[in-house]
Parts: structure tokens; sequence; C-alpha cells
């Protein structure tokens, strides 16, 4: 078992490269309102936890995750300044530490909405940046927020996920995981969509959203045709090179390209965690996209990430850390809003369950086995920060889940506008 704290990259502030990581090396300035503010918020939320430190000795300590603070001055300034955002960032320039890091993130997505006061929240647009017009996505826009994240190294994504390389939930056939291969929970989630799609020899399918071919090639083992699409130029190599491999070329068409330029009509249309990359701007285009490719009596097959619809529309508006470091251009989408889009497209939902306990063992199993390939991750040229900042996503993503902040579902969708 890797020890959490002995995995963590260490960095030190004026070693960040500010080439890369600018937001990070350089202190941003706060007035003196918004940094007390910013310390009066962070202590009602850090009063769930037990600080240790030097720069903690002023500050209550419960006894929950524990959070060392490094230096408190600048952790304020950047939440002061930045928000959520500033509170990664800091992470980043390690100004603070865990031991916990999952655990500390679980507290505080556990009790969001009661760390700002009524009062402060109307001023939200006051203390929030709004996103970045440059991520919206277009399809050169598109192209470029996959690119982005996608094709940042093959050799990467590797080190954390299993031999499948999927790059989404899976689902355990009980609980704790341990008891079995993440590579065989993610073929079982595999199986549920293709089976609710009813895949099958001589299937005419479509996938949006390639990945690394995991789906295809177990839909094409089956005897399914199998046309999959997608905008990373890395995951579709590989992805080739794999179908290949497993003498299944015949039966599987990746290509390079966009879903709202998806030609023919199929029995059974499925994407996964795909329409979180797609924006919220564009939802309709999706979903008419879907409701294009099916034939008559087609099924189609979704896996979702979902909030509360009140927050996906705070989160919207909002310039998040994930948003800037991560995933630009995304957005979760609520289940009322998959419904209204999906409907407004002329699409029934006929089945609609939810299994977010197992994302969030997904991504503890990730975030172990990143830590565990540190120095693989070192040596492709990852610096510390990207490896920390890579620590806090996969962290952050399963404190979500854990405090019932996020939801993944899957969807079963077909013709007609009444369910």
């Amino acid at each position: 078992m890797v020890d959490p704290a002995a995995a963590v990259s260490a960095v030190r502030r004026a070693d960040v490269d500010a080439g890369l990581w600018p937001d990070v090396a350089r202190l941003p300035s706060a007035g003196a309102v918004r940094t007390a503010v910013a310390r009066y918020l962070v202590g009602r939320a850090l009063d769930r936890l037990e600080l240790t430190g030097p720069s903690a000795r002023a500050c209550a300590s419960a006894p929950g995750p524990r959070l060392t603070l490094h230096d408190a001055d600048a952790f304020h300034r950047r939440v002061g300044r930045h928000g959520l955002i500033g509170f990664g960032e800091s992470y980043l320039a390690g100004e603070w530490d865990s031991d916990d890091l999952a655990g500390v993130l679980t507290v505080l997505a556990g009790h969001v909405d009661e760390l700002v006061p009524a009062t402060l929240r109307r001023l939200r647009s006051l203390w929030v940046s709004a996103r970045p017009a440059g991520d919206r996505n277009t399809r050169a826009g598109a192209r470029d927020n996959i690119r982005r994240h996608y094709d940042l190294s093959n050799d990467l994504f590797s080190t954390f996920l299993d031999p499948t390389l999927t790059y989404s939930s899976a689902v355990f056939s009980a609980f704790p995981a341990r008891f079995e291969s993440l590579a065989s929970a993610q073929h079982r989630k595999i199986d549920r969509l293709l089976d609710l799609v009813g895949v099958g020899e001589g299937t005419r399918l479509l996938e949006i959203g390639t990945g690394w071919g995991a789906l295809a090639l177990r839909a094409a083992a089956r005897g399914a045709r199998v046309t999959t699409l997608t905008l990373s130029a890395e995951q579709a190599a590989l992805a080739r090179e794999r179908i290949a491999a497993a003498q299944l070329a015949d039966r599987v068409d990746v290509q390079l390209r966009d879903y709202r330029d998806a030609e023919g009509r199929y029995d059974a249309v499925i994407s996964v965690e795909m329409i979180e990359a797609v924006g919220a701007e564009y939802w309709p285009s999706y979903f008419t996209a879907l409701r294009r490719a099916l034939a008559p009596g087609g099924r189609i097959a979704l896996q979702a990430i979902t909030m509360s619809h009140r927050q996906m529309i705070h989160t919207a508006a909002t310039h998040t850390f994930i948003s800037k470091y991560v995933f630009p251009g995304g957005l979760i989408p609520s289940r009322e809003a998959i419904a209204e889009h999906s409907a407004a497209a002329g699409l029934r939902t006929l089945a609609d369950n939810g299994f977010g306990d197992h994302y969030a063992e997904t991504l503890r199993l990730w975030r172990e086995r990143f830590t565990a390939h540190r120095p693989a991750a070192t040596a492709l040229g990852f610096d510390p920060v990207f490896q920390r900042m890579w620590e806090f996503y996969l962290a952050y993503s399963e404190a979500g889940f854990r405090s019932r902040y996020l939801d993944v579902r899957q969807l079963l969708l077909a013709e007609g506008t009444h369910r």
C-alpha cells in the first residue's frame, strides 16, 4: 500500500516553473477586504478539519481529516483573489498539504452550501470569474479542448488506468472493490451498456467518444459493426493499434470526426461520459446528432456524470479549477438538463440508473495507481506541479462522488416524446 503522504509530490513556490504555471508561481495581490472575507469563510470550512503546521496554530482544529497549512497568508490571499481556483492553486504551490487529500475535499464538498452565508452567495458574481470565451466548444474549440486533456500522453494515462484503458466509471460486483480487478469492473460496465441497447451479431453501432477503444473492441467481439468517433489524435492512433492487434479491424472504423458530423443510421448509439465535454451551449446539437443517427427502432445508451440543477447553473457561469486546468470547455449536466434537451430532440427516457459510489471507488483506485507510478510520470516529463494538479483533480473528483455532490448514471433513450 502506498503511503499517501509520501506519494504527494513536494513543491516549493520558489521552484515552480513560471513559464508553465504562471498563476501558481505568482502570488496574487488581494485587497484587505477580500482577504479578510476569505479568512472568515475558510475558517468556517477548516473548523471541520484537523489542522497542523506552523500556520495553523491560531486556527481551530477538529477531529477530521488532517490539513497541513504551510503558508496561511499566501493561502488566504489566493482564496481571496481567486476563490476555489485559488484554493487549488495554493495546493499546487505547496502552500498546504494533506495525508488524506480525498478526505479533506470530501468534507468540504459535503458542506459546500454551508460554507458561504446566504448574504454572500448573492454577491457571487463579485468573487468568481466567468468562463473564457475561447473555451467554447465550436468545432475548432472542441478539437483544441479535447487535445489539451486527452492528447497529453497515452503513456501518462497508462500509469493509472487498468489494462483496458477505460477512462470512465467502472461497475463493481460488490464492495470493498479490492476483491475484484478494475479491468473486470470496467468490462461489467461496458457489457451493461452493450446489453442496454441489445448489441450482438450484426448490430450497427455508433460510439461517440472512442477513448482508447475498449468498448468498440468488446462490441466487435460480439459481432457488431462499429463506427466510433473521437477528436483525440492520440486516442485514435492507439485505438486503431489495439483493434488491429485484436484482429477486429474489419469490424471497427475509428474516425477522427466531430459528433456533429456523424454520418449514417445505426441500430444502437452509445456515448460514455462524453456529454460532459460538449458544453451547455451545444447540448441541443448533441442530442439532435444522437437522434439523427438512430435507425427506426434504435436505442441510445448514455453514461453521464450529473450534478444538481442549481449547482449546474452556478457552475456553468463560473470558471473553476477543473475548467482551467483539467477539462476546458466542460460542464457536468443535471438530470433535468438531460431530460429537457433529449425530449426537445424527440427522445424519451426508458431507463435511468445511478451508481455514484462506484465512481468514487474507481477514482480512488486511479489515484492510488497514479501516486504509486509517480516516477513514471516524472520520466515522461511531467513536473511535480503537474503531478500535484493531477492528484488534486482525481481526489477532487472522488470527493464529489463520496459526498454525493456528483452522481453517474446510465440512461436508455429511444424515439418518442413521452415516457
